[in-house]
């Protein structure tokens, strides 16, 4: 598990290329006074389609694109570090889930802005964290829900008019869809000690067994050992032996 965390260039590559290409959009709009409003979402018209893959790098004013962009660093950020295997899926599937769900249950108007993605983000890490239940995953969920917690009353209607709470609801909702789809057995705790494995039983541990029902501390029971009995060969066929004196025997031994 502890494997997976390791920080690679990508950590820092991926956000900020995504970031400033919101920027060279923006920048390309103003410079050239281009108006990419209408390259945005508009639910339930065929032309509208094209803003699912265009609405996210279309922002309405500075403001607008600053109050995305920061969300944007520190989430992507998280997600290649502790998700990088699921960091391009969760990115672009994201992008065209979230944009076919504001063009279903949008309002009659343009929606653009990143916020849909920032949502899908949120969404998925904090959900993600809570599912595969290791403990630095589930703390990078807490961590989301504080700083990124008040955005869930966007997601509701009435809120503010100004804001495509539409996209936000969409993007939260894809974000849990990923969380459950994309599986991470990688993430799951190495069993490290005997009694973490799933075939260990209690009754074999030697440990345990000095303790009874009640946890208190016993001896275990005296084992006698085993007398064995060794039996001889034993016949009634008579053996007779003959000695033959070798020569030189005698001149040896006097020697």
């Amino acid at each position: 598990m502890e494997k997976d965390f390791k920080y690679t260039n990508a950590v820092i590559a991926v956000p900020l290329f995504f970031v400033l290409s919101l920027w060279l959009v923006y920048w390309f709009e103003i410079r050239f006074h281009f108006n990419f409003v209408k390259n945005g979402i508009m639910p339930r018209e065929i032309s509208g389609l094209q803003g699912v893959l265009f609405s996210p790098f279309i922002h309405s004013n500075l403001s607008h694109l600053y109050n995305n962009s920061i969300p944007l660093l520190v989430l992507l950020a998280a997600l290649q570090y502790f998700y990088p295997r699921h960091s391009f899926k969760v990115i672009c599937y994201g992008i065209l889930l979230s944009g076919m769900l504001t063009w279903l249950i949008g309002r009659t108007s343009y929606h653009i802005g990143a916020s849909g993605l920032i949502y899908v983000l949120v969404g998925f890490i904090f959900f993600k964290g809570i599912i595969t239940r290791y403990f630095r995953l589930v703390a990078l969920s807490l961590t989301v829900i504080v700083l990124y917690g008040g955005m869930i009353w966007y997601v509701l209607p009435d809120v503010d008019n100004s804001i495509s709470w539409e996209g936000h609801l969409a993007g939260l909702i894809s974000g849990v869809i990923f969380a459950i789809l994309l599986k991470s057995p990688e993430y799951k705790k190495v069993p490290k000690y005997e009694w973490e494995h799933p075939e260990y039983d209690v009754a074999e541990d030697k440990f345990m067994q000095r303790f009874d029902d009640n946890g208190n501390f016993v001896n275990l029971p005296v084992v006698e050992e085993a007398v064995i009995t060794y039996s001889y060969f034993t016949g009634d066929i008579r053996v007779n032996y003959s000695y033959t004196e070798l020569s030189g025997a005698k001149e040896n031994e006097s020697n």
